[in-house]
């Protein structure tokens, strides 16, 4: 009787062609090679095998075509690749086979393992790295509350199955540490997150330090490290939410972390650019922006009977600039923002959430009228000392000028207590309103 595993091997037989095509690379110029005798077999974001000089195979992806020869860009670089090598043609589009044995294992944009595990295993269905997102009349509304461990967003920025944040901030303001808090503490069933142009001292000690043996155990890391090509990069960001896709498609709530969008982008600045895209904002190609919803629109509710990928991505901004064009892009895509605030750092509050400038979209619908109730009186109060705020540090307010002022000097103490959170410590849905609560039920004196 037919099995699937017996069908899948059918289709990838199937897929075998009936002959081999090769051409020869003509040109070679920075990044790119140029191929002929391949025109009639080639089509954009094709693959094909370099053979080169050292008879390494160097694999390579078609980026666009000039004065009828292919041009591609090889993802590991253009050593050894020299005038008449071979390039043979990739038939099948890139797949990847995940499987439930990829929890707590490290990979590389290929879906190889970089952890020193073993061999990774497959799975007996194949998932396509780069697919577009699923059409948006088959899927779900998003769902109930998810807890996140972190009360600064359980409480003012409250998470719910299917939707997607952003975090936004410039560099060494916490991103990695409030992800790793994700991780450890969500609710999610499976992690699947997405290191893209990490720096290569950072990923041991991301997965050893921040993340733990208790938030591996239950996520898959893809990684591509800032010294890999901008197809690599790109490539991890696709296979990351291909993975996330695969245990979606099991019925499982998956949360997706991905570290950063912008550096994604930027490796699509790279292949544009290569390619001689004219540049737009800050040196943005126009198809950077065209790529970056068909990326974050993959993660979201799922169709009936699948699960929901819940999307939280980082957007590193440049010079603390959060309305800099990637920033501007993926704000308008995505369903609220998280700012990270350097001052609010400086001070030594983390996590570093300017509350008042970050917005859950679908918050107010998740939450009962008292949730609400609270959240926004505390909204206020923090809104109503931080207009007061440089009168009050200079001596310059009074008390007794305005009641409104007065408690929140009051209370702004115990909310700034309540914003603060250990890296290990953990503060569940209903005990980070419970806080909350707590915070703003101190009497006046």
């Amino acid at each position: 009787m037919p099995t699937a595993l017996h069908d899948n091997f059918l289709t990838d037989l199937r897929q075998i062609p009936a002959a081999e095509f090769y051409g020869k690379v003509t040109g070679v110029l920075g990044m790119l090679v140029e191929i002929s005798g391949l025109q009639q077999a080639l089509s954009i974001g094709d693959r094909c095998v370099l053979q080169s000089i050292d008879k390494n195979y160097i694999t390579c992806e078609v980026i666009g075509f000039k004065e009828g020869r292919a041009v591609a860009m090889p993802f590991s670089g253009t050593q050894g690749i020299g005038i008449g090598c071979r390039a043979f043609v990739q038939h099948a589009r890139p797949t990847v086979q995940p499987v439930e044995g990829w929890l707590g294992r490290v990979i590389n944009a290929f879906a190889e393992p970089i952890d020193s595990k073993g061999a990774l295993p497959k799975g007996s269905h194949s998932v396509f790295v780069q697919s577009p997102p699923p059409p948006a009349h088959t899927r779900q509304r998003v769902g109930g509350k998810i807890d996140v461990g972190v009360r600064a967003m359980n409480a003012f920025l409250t998470l719910c199955e299917g939707q997607r944040m952003g975090i936004f901030a410039g560099s060494g303001v916490g991103k990695s540490t409030l992800l790793s808090m994700l991780a450890r503490y969500t609710s999610a069933d499976v992690n699947v997150i997405g290191l893209i142009g990490e720096r290569g001292r950072e990923v041991q000690e991301f997965i050893e330090d921040d993340l733990g043996e208790e938030g591996l155990k239950k996520s898959v890391l893809v990684v591509a490290t800032g010294d890999e090509s901008p197809l690599m990069r790109r490539q991890a960001a696709y296979l990351t939410l291909a993975v996330a896709e695969y245990f979606a498609a099991q019925g499982k709530h998956v949360l997706c972390l991905m570290d950063s969008v912008t550096r994604f982008a930027m490796a699509m600045r790279e292949i544009g650019l290569a390619m001689g895209e004219p540049p737009a904002s800050k040196g943005y190609t126009p198809s950077v922006f065209a790529e970056l919803p068909k990326l974050l629109e993959r993660a979201g509710p799922g169709a009936k009977g699948k699960g929901a990928i819940t999307g939280l991505f980082t957007v590193l901004v440049e010079g603390d600039d959060t309305n800099e064009p990637i920033a501007d892009a993926v704000r308008g895509i995505l369903d609220g923002h998280i700012i990270l605030d350097r001052l609010i750092a400086e001070r030594g509050r983390f996590p570093a959430i300017n509350i008042l400038r970050s917005v859950s979209r679908v918050m107010p619908d998740c939450n009962t009228e008292d949730e609400n109730a609270l959240v926004s009186r505390a909204r206020r109060l923090l809104s109503i000392y931080e207009n007061m705020a440089e009168l009050i540090r200079l001596g310059a307010y009074r008390r007794g000028s305005d009641p409104l002022v007065d408690e929140a000097i009051h209370y702004v103490d115990a909310l700034e207590a309540f914003l603060k959170q250990g890296m290990h410590e953990k503060t569940s849905l209903a005990e980070s309103y419970a806080l909350l609560s707590q915070a703003l039920a101190q009497e006046s004196a």
